[in-house]
């Protein structure tokens, strides 16, 4: 049997296709309220896009604990044989909504936990590490991957213009313009934390620790010819890829697995281990297997599930805490304070975004678009005298401590014995990269290049490969130069 359409608050209505006239050939009349309820709703349906992070997609899965971490951390989720619920969005950075999933681009790796204990939020990317150090220069950063005001469109030199300006970001760029710039799909990458976090043991003991997903479909990836076919031919490339794999069963998994540093060695480090843009050596710090993360189940709804999905680093539960980085502390601020402008104050209340916790005691009230709500009895302020709640300081997390200095200072990252921003990236050319990979990135950072990048910013383009690998800074030149029109000016853009 036919269901009857109704209003939103679910009254029949008389008519799915004639709106309400002054006779037939009459005007519309302003009472037609199911015509106005449709026209509102529609002009109401998108909240606004995200200004980072904006093209994504989603799903819901489960860790399972296979190793005993419990020496580092009394985190619930992180005990062995503990299985917890959990949301990811994977996304570009600097694409609006209807951008291609192949762009050249990071990829967000944002991972809700549904502890007993709250919500547990992992924010990080397909990278360990990230452009810059310092949350001031963010939106600098985002603006300058983004788009010119002027005419609207993506411009390759005010990328380089920033990229060159800010040697910090050399690491990351060497990262984007090599083969993991371009994941084949969202299953075939790996997810960091990146940022550096505390975690506490049962015993009050601390350590900074740095996750790692490391994926078990392997990593792949696509040349940048592949990245513009398909960019054209399927925008939505890895949003179908995700969503067809979970619903034919083919579920993806990540082995989870930690690095482990003792508080007392931070400090003697060679490099500084809360600068975002460094890596730790994995021989200085093995990675420490934790367990298995496994994707099963699509959004039942893309917008609810994954659209109104609010992921916020302050979101930490007992056995986890912070650390002194910088771009995970401005984070703390700043993604909480995203969602209470985009989504709305009560976001926290929203389906993805709601604790699995026994109780929610906040004495939060009101606002738009509130649903859940204290019974009348409780007080609305604290401290009170009948009953409300009131703080534990023995069950709520302490990872909001560390030992520093109390000087109030405007200064960058101590520099340690290995640090420079050229330094790991260099490594990371000469080292880690293959004799092919190394041509994949020459071949790359060229057409990047070419798509616009013109002087003064050229000469610090290839300066600034030369202070990453002088072979490989060489290499990138003579590809431009060749490339150019022959008066030194690049030819038209070879890349979206």
């Amino acid at each position: 049997m036919t269901k009857p359409t109704t209003t939103n608050t679910g009254t029949p209505v008389e008519s799915d296709n004639e709106s309400l006239t002054a006779g037939a050939q009459g005007p519309i009349l302003l009472h037609d309220h199911y015509l106005i309820e449709k026209l509102a709703q529609f002009n109401r349906e998108r909240v606004p896009e995200r200004i980072v992070h904006a093209k994504g997609a989603g799903a819901y899965g489960e860790l399972v604990v296979t190793n005993d971490v419990s020496e580092y951390t009394k985190a619930k989720l992180f005990q062995p044989g503990a299985r917890t619920e959990s949301l990811v969005r994977f996304s570009t950075v600097a694409g609006e909504q209807g951008s291609p999933d192949t762009w050249r681009d990071p990829r967000g790796f944002a991972v809700k936990f549904y502890t007993e204990d709250g919500n547990y939020d992992l924010v990080g990317n397909n990278t360990p590490i990230f452009f810059i150090k310092d949350p001031i220069k963010f939106p600098d950063f985002i603006r300058s991957q983004k788009r010119l005001p002027g005419n609207g469109l993506r411009d390759h030199n005010m990328q380089w213009d920033f990229w060159t300006l800010r040697p910090e970001t050399a690491h990351q760029v060497t990262w984007l313009m090599g083969d993991r710039g371009v994941p084949k799909t969202y299953r075939h990458m790996n997810g960091y934390g990146s940022h550096t976090y505390q975690w506490i043991n049962a015993a009050g003991e601390r350590f900074w620790v740095k996750y790692h997903f490391k994926t078990d479909q392997g990593i792949d990836y696509l040349t940048q010819a592949e990245a513009d076919r398909i960019a054209g031919a399927d925008a939505d490339y890895h949003r179908k890829d995700l969503w067809e794999a979970i619903e034919r069963g083919e579920f993806p998994s990540w082995t989870v697995s930690v690095q482990v540093m003792p508080v007392a060695e931070a400090e003697g480090y060679r490099f500084n281990p809360f600068d975002l843009t460094k890596v730790w050596s994995h021989k200085d710090y093995p990675l420490i297997e934790v367990g298995k993360w496994t994707l099963n189940r699509n959004p039942a709804n893309y917008f609810v599930d994954i659209e109104q999905a609010a992921f916020e680093p302050s979101n930490v539960v007992p056995g986890i805490g912070f650390s002194p980085d910088k771009m995970l502390l401005g984070r703390v601020f700043a993604y909480a304070d995203a969602h209470r402008y985009r989504i709305g104050t009560n976001y926290a209340q929203l389906p993805p975004n709601q604790a699995r916790a026994a109780e929610v005691n906040s004495y939060s009230k009101e606002g738009a678009m509130r649903y859940h709500y204290n019974d009348a009895s409780v007080p609305v302020y604290a401290p009170n005298s009948f009953g409300g709640p009131h703080a534990d300081p023995e069950r709520a997390p302490d990872g909001g401590i560390w030992d520093f200095d109390p000087t109030i200072v405007r200064a960058g990252y101590v520099q340690h014995a290995e640090d420079g921003d050229f330094t790991q990236a260099g490594t990371l050319v000469r080292e880690v990269l293959n004799d092919d990979q190394r041509d994949r990135l020459v071949d790359n950072i060229v057409g990047h290049v070419l798509g616009g990048v013109r002087e003064p910013v050229l000469s610090r383009v290839f300066e600034y490969w030369k202070n990453v690998d002088s072979e490989l800074g060489k290499r990138v030149e003579e590809g431009v130069r060749a490339g150019s029109n022959g008066n030194g000016s690049p030819t038209p853009p070879v890349q979206g």
